[in-house]
């Protein structure tokens, strides 16, 4: 087979970071994307090539595709962080060929018939995990098992905001497994009998005007030390400041573009209070080899067994999803998926 040279892709217009801050969401993508044919480099050692079955539109990807993600953009390359498909060529990992994987676009993005990446961060997929889950095997889920080995560290109950989200029902469901008690909490009425469902011992709802006196009697009787944060709000900050006693704030997501107020900034100080930040991609190269190997087969497991599963808002075809991206995101808590 002749290895490609290029590949159609959603090409990033501009290269670095932007000059100002970002939106969570951005009014189009159009000003940041173009659909077009992008060279595909040479193999270095140690990478794969694969042909891309489908990839997911996560958070990260449109603050990045903005500029405002914590790595530069590469003008001219595939955006998308994650994927499935197979690999069609490698440099010094045969053993990879032919096999479907989910992987990391480490040397080009994700969103493209064909993505470059290092054999490292690709997992061999059971044949039980469908393609959907194993599109969305990486980011999420192995977020999601770190995270709650933080909130275990702080004691049996834990906050997790955005509960309603793909990544907030994985937390939900492995801290019900492993016997946590997780305070889920939401914007909007509406999901409080499927989060509990899904594993949340407690739902609290941030725009019922009863929040702050339910938020107060749950953490009375909890007493949550951990608060895992993807919004960044003054709802969030909020939360914090009514936890007790060396609580630390861990924050993986700005989902609000409203800065929080630290108004009670004492509790630092004689409440030994801490806030934190997680980033995936500083997680994975620390953590131990068998710590990873042993997180990524425990992923793959409840995938496999559909203890896990990947809810889809819609798929898009590449030249769909410039115009497709956003209408669908805004309206479903759902996985868009791109399918090449």
């Amino acid at each position: 087979m002749t290895q490609p040279t290029t590949t159609l892709a959603l090409a990033l217009r501009d290269g670095g970071y932007a000059k100002a801050p970002t939106p969570q969401v951005p009014d189009s993508l159009a000003p940041f994307l173009d659909l077009r044919d992008v060279p595909l480099p040479g193999l270095a050692p140690g990478q794969v090539l694969i042909a891309v079955i489908l990839s997911p539109v996560n958070p990260s990807d449109l603050f990045f595709v903005q500029g405002g993600y914590g790595q530069p953009r590469v003008q001219g390359q595939a955006a998308g962080f994650e994927g499935v498909g197979r690999v069609i060529a490698t440099n010094g990992a045969d053993a990879l060929i032919g096999q479907r994987v989910a992987f990391l676009g480490t040397g080009t993005g994700a969103w493209a018939k064909h993505a470059i990446a290092d054999a490292a961060l690709c997992i061999p997929l059971d044949e039980a995990v469908s393609d959907i889950d194993g599109a969305a095997l990486i980011v999420n889920p192995l977020t999601a098992v770190a995270l709650v080995e933080r909130a275990r560290s702080g004691g049996q109950a834990f906050v997790v905001n955005a509960a309603g989200s793909q990544l907030g029902r994985l937390i939900l469901g492995l801290a019900r497994d492993e016997g946590l008690t997780a305070i889920a909490v939401i914007r909007r009425p509406g999901e409080e009998d499927a989060l509990r469902d899904a594993g949340a011992a407690e739902v609290l709802v941030t725009s019922d005007p009863a929040f702050r006196a339910q938020a107060a009697a749950v953490i009375k009787a909890h007493k949550p030390r951990v608060l895992l944060d993807a919004v960044g709000d003054q709802a969030t900050a909020d939360l914090f400041f009514a936890m007790p006693s060396g609580a630390r704030w861990v924050s993986y997501g700005k989902m609000s573009d409203d800065a929080p107020s630290l108004t009670q900034m004492g509790q630092f100080i004689f409440m030994d209070k801490h806030i934190e930040g997680f980033w995936l991609s500083r997680w994975l190269p620390s953590a131990p080899a068998d710590r990873v190997a042993a997180v990524v087969a425990q992923v793959q497991t409840r995938f496999a067994t559909g203890t896990w599963t990947t809810r889809v808002a819609t798929e898009l075809t590449l030249d769909q999803a410039i115009d497709g991206i956003l209408p669908a995101y805004a309206t479903s808590s759902g996985k868009v998926m791109i399918r090449p």
